[in-house]
């Protein structure tokens, strides 16, 4: 365990100790991590906006939400669960545009600290008892504590990286905003964040964004602007398999030498988060070249998630390739905590050394023996039912011509 890891965990432990009677808790003077959260649950366009915080100060607090960090350091689900279940969300309600004048000033507070380059001090009051318990999502990280605000203040200055603010001020549509900031100091976290909090685009256009589509969004719109380069690199030469596998999340990625397409099946095995039964549960979307005109409804944000580090794996190499993603959801994985656990497992599974070789033929047959070995379950039906494999073993028009 790192020595920060250890402190976190260490210093919410004894918050929960000193703090054993919630209903007594009305004011804080705490710090925030540059994370808000916009909740989904209010009929639209009302929302929850939420000023996440610890009960107390803690100079570590950016670590309460930094799944990058979370996945280098090797949390585990309880880690990540402690972390969230010491965050307080201290909410309020507004409309997406045009709110009422009294959420103005608490609306630009939490635009402040979603832009903000490292946690902010700020005093909160609040406005009934604090509810404790963690919710689980499949999209966005788990919730923990929660009460209604009544004030809120920052206290100190709050420092914006000047190509952020330069962002803001621009009128130009979200996406090229969010494409340009992208590997410049900002990662596709704090993009969501910054996102959500309604500061970017056409000045006409901006608006809150409940957290969970801005997740989903940012990672659709980083990955189309990569996919634009991909689609311009040769193909690989050679067949590839990537797999491996975090917290419980297992993905096998292979990898054939073809035009660019997609397609990802996500298997929830028994015991799993999301499968109390006692069979196997499968969701499955696809794109081919030309991309998806809808929503992946079926498996959701986690298909974005994960397409977004197989396009920065074939930026890098500057190479393209048909990708069909299989993800094992093993019972290890036994409370959900958002789709940053399908991105983070897709670039673990990336960053090891592919097994390469010949021909589709041993490739699939290669990843059939690896599934059973290393995660217990033969994919083999998957390869009857995919889209993708059925488009490569159809001739191309140059075979016709050789």
């Amino acid at each position: 365990m790192s020595d920060i890891r250890f402190e976190v965990i260490k210093k919410i432990a004894d918050i929960n100790f000193r703090y054993k009677d919630l209903d007594k808790i009305s004011e804080l003077n705490t710090n925030s991590p540059p994370s808000v959260f916009i909740g989904s649950k209010l009929k639209y366009p009302l929302v929850n906006v939420g000023i996440l915080s610890p009960l107390e100060k803690d100079e570590n607090a950016w670590v309460y939400d930094s799944p990058k960090y979370w996945a280098k350091e090797g949390f585990g689900i309880k880690d990540v669960i402690s972390l969230r279940e010491g965050l307080l969300n201290s909410r309020f309600q507004s409309k997406v545009t045009d709110p009422q004048q009294d959420t103005k000033r608490f609306i630009q507070i939490a635009q402040e600290l979603a832009m903000a380059s490292k946690p902010v001090d700020v005093e909160i009051e609040l406005n009934e008892k604090i509810n404790p318990g963690v919710k689980k999502d499949k999209v966005v990280l788990p919730q923990g504590m929660g009460a209604r605000l009544k004030n809120a203040k920052i206290v100190g200055n709050v420092k914006i990286d000047p190509k952020l603010d330069k962002a803001i001020n621009d009128d130009v549509k979200a996406h090229e905003s969010i494409t340009a900031l992208y590997g410049n100091n900002f990662n596709e976290y704090s993009l969501s964040q910054i996102l959500s909090v309604g500061v970017l685009g056409m000045k006409k256009d901006k608006k809150l964004v409940p957290t969970r589509w801005s997740i989903t969004a940012t990672d659709d719109m980083i990955g189309k602007s990569l996919l634009t380069k991909v689609k311009e690199y040769p193909w690989i030469k050679n067949y590839e398999l990537f797999f491996g596998e975090f917290m419980g999340n297992a993905y096998l990625i292979m990898f054939f030498p073809n035009v660019f397409s997609y397609e990802l099946f996500e298997l929830y095995l028994p015991g799993s988060s999301w499968n109390p039964g006692n069979e196997i549960k499968a969701a499955t979307d696809y794109e081919n070249f030309d991309g998806r005109k809808a929503y992946a409804s079926n498996t959701a944000g986690g298909y974005y998630a994960a397409r977004l580090p197989i396009l920065e794996y074939l930026e890098s190499v500057k190479k393209q390739a048909s990708v069909l993603a299989i993800r094992i959801e093993l019972p290890s994985y036994w409370a959900a905590l958002g789709v940053w656990v399908c991105r983070e497992s897709t670039r673990k599974a990336l960053d090891r050394k592919p097994l390469t070789f010949e021909s589709k033929e041993e490739l699939i047959e290669s990843t059939k023996k690896i599934g059973m070995i290393k995660f217990g379950f033969n994919p083999d039906k998957i390869f009857t039912k995919s889209k993708l494999i059925s488009s490569l073993n159809q001739k191309h028009l140059t075979e016709f011509f050789q």
